[in-house]
């Protein structure tokens, strides 16, 4: 194995660890869909958040929760690389869709950050990925 080989290895623990955080943060919007769509001003400050909106927050929960796990949990190498693949791309559609469909000017802004920076970031974990 070369040194730059176990190098790498050494650092999976950065997909990992962003695998963790999309995973702990799908379980926090699934059980509570208003932490997102609060901020997304998809639900309006004291308004009831509307049944189909929260099935959809849930249904995107459920989509990260699984590319986060797989994240956390694949082998290094070929798998956590198509994990991470998965993730960054979520991230991306998530900026798209989001960037584009969101009421809010000042919502669509902030979405279209988030999902950048951890699309970049989860893309950059690819390079940490193992052989």
């Amino acid at each position: 194995m070369s040194v730059s080989s176990r190098r790498s290895r050494n650092l999976t623990w950065i997909p990992r660890a962003l695998g963790v955080a999309t995973a702990g943060y799908s379980v926090g919007i699934i059980a509570n869909p208003s932490l997102f769509a609060k901020p997304t001003a998809l639900q309006a400050e004291g308004a009831p958040l509307p049944t189909a909106t929260a099935i959809g927050i849930r249904a995107l929960g459920g989509r990260d929760l699984a590319s986060g796990l797989a994240m956390a949990l694949a082998p290094a190498g070929d798998a956590l690389r198509t994990a991470v693949a998965v993730r960054a791309g979520s991230d991306l559609v998530d900026l798209v869709l989001l960037g584009t469909s969101l009421p809010d000017r000042t919502a669509r802004a902030k979405a279209v950050g988030v999902a950048a920076a951890w699309g970049t970031l989860c893309g950059l974990s690819y390079l940490a990925a193992g052989d």
